[in-house]
C-alpha cells in the first residue's frame, strides 16, 4: 500500500464502533465523528447470537464481551397467558458445538463500553453532528467543520445523513407495533419464570421477551403490542406503568409481576425499512442501521452491525489500492445475507403475534416436530444466521 489510508466513520454506535475497531487492529487509520457530546446509548439489553460472538473473537473480544454480558443456558418460548413452554432448547453444550459459539445477552451501554475501552481516545470526535457527506469522501458538520477522507462509513442509524445525502430522502414505514421495555434486578423477578433463562412469550397481536444482562444481575424485558396508538420513535420517552398493566391485562401474571418490578419504563414505536439495493457512491458507503434497519425479531440487529464492520475492514485492507472496488467487494458479500435478515425479520413479526388460537397451536406444533425432528432445530430457523463466520467469509486471518 502505497500510503495509509485514512477512514471516517459517521457515528459511534455498535456497528461504527465495531467498525473502527476492526480497522484500528488492521493499522488502518480511522476517525469516528459523533454527535453526542459523550460516549454510550441508553437502551437496555441485547441479543449477541454465534454468529456475533464469532465476529468478536475475530476482533479478539469475545473475552471480554462474555464476561460482562450473560450467558443462558436455556432459550425458552412459552404461550402468553398460560406459560406452557412451547420449546425450551440448550445454548450451551451441543448447541454452542454445532455454531462455533453460544448465546449472549448483554446491555447495549456495556457492549459500546467494551468496544470503546479498546480504541485509543484520540480517534473519538465528539458532538460532531454531520449534515452532509458526498462520495468524493467528504463529510460537513453542523458547527460549519468538513473533513476528507479516503472512505467516508455512514454508520448514522436508521436517519442516516450520510445514506439520504448519497441516495436521497426516503422515510422509514411505521410497522404498526409498539414496544415498552424496562429493567429489573433479577431477584425480584418471579422464580417460576425462570428467569435466567432467554425467553419469549408469543401471544395474540404481541410478544415480551425477557433475558439476563449484566452477568445475571439485572433482567432485561421488552413488550411488543400491535397498535397505531402511538407512533414516536424515541427510547427515551418515559411512560407510566398503567400503560403496560392496561395493554397485557389478559397476559400471564408472573410475566406482569416482572413488569411491576422494573422502576422506569420506556414506549417506542418500530418503525421499519425496505431493503436498499446498494449501499456505496464513490468512497462513500453504509453499514448497520444506515443501510439495513431490520425488525428485532431475529435478534440480528448488532449482530448484522458487527459484522459489517468487520468484512469492511477486511474487504479495505486486502484491496487498498482500489477502494471503490473495495467498497463494491464488501457490498456484494454483505447485502444479501443482510437482506434476507430484514425480510425474515418481517415474517416472523407474523408467526409471533399470531391473532388465531388454531394458527398459533399449528405453529406450536410446527415448531415441536422441527425441534426433534428437523436438521435446524432452533425455534426460528436461524441456523442458517448462526453458522456465518466473518473470519470465513473474508478468508483472511483476525489481526488482533
Amino acid at each position: 500500500m502505497a500510503r495509509n489510508r485514512r477512514v471516517a466513520i459517521i457515528g459511534a454506535g455498535i456497528g461504527g464502533l465495531a467498525a473502527a475497531l476492526a480497522l484500528h487492529r488492521r493499522g488502518i487509520e480511522v476517525a469516528v465523528y459523533e454527535q453526542s457530546e459523550t460516549l454510550g446509548e441508553i437502551g437496555a439489553g441485547l441479543n449477541l447470537s454465534p454468529n456475533a460472538l464469532k465476529a468478536f473473537r475475530h476482533l479478539g473480544m469475545e473475552t471480554e464481551a462474555i464476561a460482562m454480558g450473560y450467558q443462558a443456558e436455556f432459550q425458552t418460548v412459552r404461550s402468553w397467558r398460560s406459560g406452557r413452554v412451547i420449546s425450551r432448547q440448550s445454548r450451551m453444550g451441543g448447541f454452542a458445538h454445532r455454531f462455533g459459539a453460544s448465546m449472549l445477552t448483554i446491555h447495549r451501554a456495556d457492549l459500546l463500553a467494551i468496544l470503546a475501552n479498546a480504541l485509543p481516545d484520540r480517534l473519538f470526535h465528539l458532538g460532531m453532528a454531520c449534515t452532509h457527506a458526498d462520495s468524493a469522501g467528504t463529510a460537513r458538520f453542523a458547527d460549519g467543520a468538513a473533513i476528507e477522507a479516503d472512505i467516508v462509513i455512514g454508520a448514522d442509524g436508521l436517519h442516516s445523513v450520510v445514506r439520504e445525502s448519497l441516495f436521497g430522502p426516503s422515510a422509514p414505514h411505521f410497522t404498526g407495533c409498539v414496544c415498552w421495555r424496562g429493567l429489573a434486578p433479577i431477584e425480584l423477578a418471579p422464580r417460576a419464570l425462570n428467569p435466567s433463562d432467554m425467553t419469549a412469550w408469543w401471544g395474540p397481536h404481541g410478544h415480551v421477551v425477557h433475558y439476563p444482562v449484566r452477568r445475571g444481575e439485572l433482567i432485561n424485558f421488552v413488550a411488543h403490542i400491535d397498535s397505531d396508538a402511538w407512533t414516536e420513535e424515541s427510547w427515551t420517552h418515559e411512560c407510566d406503568r398503567s400503560e403496560l398493566e392496561h395493554t397485557y391485562a389478559r397476559w400471564n401474571e408472573g410475566l406482569r409481576q416482572l413488569f411491576r418490578s422494573s422502576e422506569r419504563y420506556y414506549k417506542w414505536a418500530l418503525y421499519d425499512r425496505d431493503p436498499l439495493a446498494r449501499w456505496s457512491d464513490g468512497r462513500a458507503t453504509l453499514l448497520g442501521d444506515a443501510a439495513h434497519p431490520m425488525l428485532p425479531y431475529l435478534g440480528q440487529g448488532a449482530c448484522m452491525a458487527i459484522e459489517d464492520g468487520c468484512v469492511l475492514a477486511a474487504v479495505l485492507a486486502a484491496m487498498a489500492d482500489d477502494l471503490a472496488g473495495a467498497l463494491r467487494h464488501y457490498e456484494s458479500l454483505r447485502l444479501p445475507r443482510t437482506r434476507s435478515a430484514q425480510l425474515g425479520s418481517r415474517h416472523r413479526a407474523k408467526e409471533n403475534h399470531l391473532a388465531s388460537p388454531w394458527a398459533r397451536l399449528k405453529r406450536d406444533v410446527r415448531i415441536a416436530i422441527r425441534s426433534r425432528l428437523a436438521s435446524d432445530k432452533t425455534p426460528n430457523q436461524t441456523a442458517w444466521l448462526y453458522d456465518y463466520d466473518v473470519a470465513s467469509e473474508t478468508g483472511l486471518p483476525p489481526r488482533v
